[in-house]
């Protein structure tokens, strides 16, 4: 029993020919979520019933919605951030969050996997959890990172309904505190590194599009549920080669669920989340084509104290600057950016080039996703945060 158990988070290497197959394709199926700024229905199975639809005015309800949502195809909760240790934070340059030395990504998918529906063993693989951790030293110029997959069950795996409890193994995250004031707790245990981090919220939740409805494509359909945590306070530890350091720093937390996959005509998207030096969060996106065209974009603008301005595709644009080519997979990536946003322009720099995530040993999929600077009109740091970029080493599709 003991070798069936640990199956369910077993590298795919080390798996019969049968179920290695079975999770690959399951896999390639989640290849299109990484961060789902994406959109079309998909075929249905005919052992389920008709996929939940999502529809514009449908308010989200808290805390219930900070949990899992088993019925959509895929779901995440994804943290990123800037970190500096604790014995430097005293100094005021220290605390300027864009001279920050290192930068963390922490995300946790969950795919429900649709050729298990029918099946009536404890052993099926219904949901599928699985996770990305990375880490940037800005100094060293250097990332490093890690994943994990696994079949939900035996509580080894889970992605737990009515609040945020997720765990593949010994990676977690969960919330806890009333629905207007959360604390999130994560720990990671990755291969060169481990993060044991405690977010705080400091403002309130930030409802992507029209109130947490994100449309991601032409098609009302193509939507996702999309709630933000701009702005969180983070305290913990980081363990590096042995030697542990106390860090703080600020962070952005989404959370976003969805049945729809990517547009037939979208390769890729380009995303940015940032945290403003003033307070205020700014998020854009673009979904391209193969042509590198903007197929759809949107995004949010909140100023601090204010309502977030949600933006319409006509008001968010993605011009590429300075390209960096990765020499691992010759996929070139714009590193840096001019976004205009609603009559403003901003430049975004990634703060060290080699952010490129591979994970065709997990996902399949290679993405590049990294710690960045916001800069105005006039060149000056105004904010810090990360920016996402998938597709570049080829089209994501299923």
């Amino acid at each position: 029993m003991a070798r069936r158990r640990n199956m369910s988070t077993m590298p795919e290497a080390h798996m019969a020919p049968t179920r290695r197959a079975t999770l690959r394709a399951s896999l390639q199926a989640l290849a299109a979520g990484l961060a789902l700024r994406a959109g079309s229905a998909h075929a249905l199975s005919p052992m389920r019933a008709l996929p939940p639809v999502l529809h514009p005015g449908e308010p989200l309800r808290f805390p219930q919605d900070f949990g899992a949502h088993p019925a959509f195809r895929t779901e995440w909760w994804y943290l990123t951030g800037s970190l500096w240790p604790q014995d430097a934070a005293a100094s005021p340059a220290s605390r300027v969050p864009h001279t920050a030395p290192l930068g963390f990504q922490i995300t946790f998918f969950r795919s429900r996997v649709d050729a298990a529906a029918g099946s009536r063993s404890a052993f099926a693989a219904r949901q599928l959890v699985f996770a990305h951790a990375a880490l940037t030293d800005v100094a060293a110029a250097r990332l490093v990172h890690d994943q994990r997959i696994g079949r939900t069950g035996f509580g080894l795996v889970e992605a737990q309904e009515g609040d945020t409890r997720v765990l593949l193994r010994d990676w977690t995250l969960q919330r806890s505190g009333p629905a207007t004031q959360s604390t999130y707790q994560s720990r990671i245990p990755a291969r060169e590194f481990t993060l044991d981090l405690r977010f705080e919220q400091t403002q309130p939740i930030l409802l992507q599009g029209d109130a947490g409805f994100s449309q991601k494509g032409p098609r009302i359909e193509q939507a996702s549920r999309y709630y933000s945590h701009p702005q969180l306070q983070v305290r913990g530890q980081l363990t590096r080669a042995g030697r542990s350091q106390a860090v703080s720093g600020r962070a952005w937390m989404d959370h976003e669920w969805s049945e729809s996959l990517l547009d037939a005509d979208a390769v890729g998207w380009d995303w940015i989340g940032m945290n403003l030096d003033d307070g205020g969060a700014l998020t854009a996106f673009r979904l391209r084509r193969a042509d590198g065209s903007t197929l759809w974009a949107g995004g949010s603008l909140r100023a601090p104290g204010q309502p977030a301005r949600n933006l319409s595709p006509q008001e968010v644009r993605f011009t590429p600057l300075r390209q960096w080519t990765s020499p691992a997979t010759r996929a070139r990536y714009p590193v840096a950016w001019q976004v205009d946003i609603a009559g403003q322009r901003f430049t975004v720099q990634a703060r060290t080039d080699a952010q490129e995530l591979d994970s065709r040993g997990s996902t399949g999929s290679v993405y590049w996703e990294g710690l960045s600077t916001l800069l105005d009109a006039r060149g000056q740091a105004v904010g810090s945060g990360y920016l996402e970029m998938t597709g570049y080493s080829g089209a994501l599709r299923l």
